[in-house]
């Protein structure tokens, strides 16, 4: 128990010399004596790394020096902004309306026969041409057409779409750009 009672008085006693240091990496002495408790702190929580025998001065220099340039790393990838100018003008665009959205797609889809929605999601989703998509799901080219097509207008339905037309002109674009 004298050990580390011995350890703390030391510690305590080169308290001074860790300000002085401190200030003359950080120039403003709030800052310093924040140094320096953050080095007394990350001391005391790992004394038992010290090696007894070996210079502690040292060892205390090396933690406050070692804790000064990461809290400058920190500062740099920080933005001062005491106003709450800058925080201000950050926005970002509401995602509501294309959350609920995107639900009632998946609802929609969730109420086709598997084999529509298969073949919906390989032609109109994954961007597969029928040809592909009718590899993919072992039958006949003209059966996956009749599937997307039953399924656009099942899908269209069930979400209550008011233009089909150009629903159907993105996807036809879109089809076309794949062929």
């Amino acid at each position: 128990m004298s050990g580390e009672s011995d350890w703390r008085d030391d510690v305590v006693g080169m308290i001074p010399a860790l300000r002085a240091f401190a200030w003359s990496l950080s120039h403003n002495g709030s800052d310093a004596d924040d140094l320096v408790q953050d080095t007394l702190i990350k001391a005391w929580t790992n004394r038992e790394k010290f090696e007894p025998g070996t210079n502690l001065r040292a060892w205390l220099f090396t933690i406050l020096r070692n804790t000064y340039y990461t809290q400058v790393i920190r500062r740099r990838r920080e933005v001062r902004d005491e106003t709450g100018e800058y925080a201000g003008a950050l926005r970002s665009p509401p995602t509501q309306d294309w959350s609920v959205a995107m639900h009632a797609l998946q609802d929609a889809l969730a109420q086709l026969p598997p084999e529509h929605r298969e073949a919906l999601v390989l032609v109109g989703a994954a961007g597969l041409s029928y040809e592909e998509a009718a590899e993919i799901c072992g039958c006949a080219l003209g059966t996956i057409k009749s599937r997307v097509n039953r399924a656009r207008a099942r899908l269209l339905k069930i979400m209550d779409a008011e233009d089909a037309t150009d629903v159907m002109a993105l996807e036809h674009t879109a089809g076309a750009n794949r062929a």
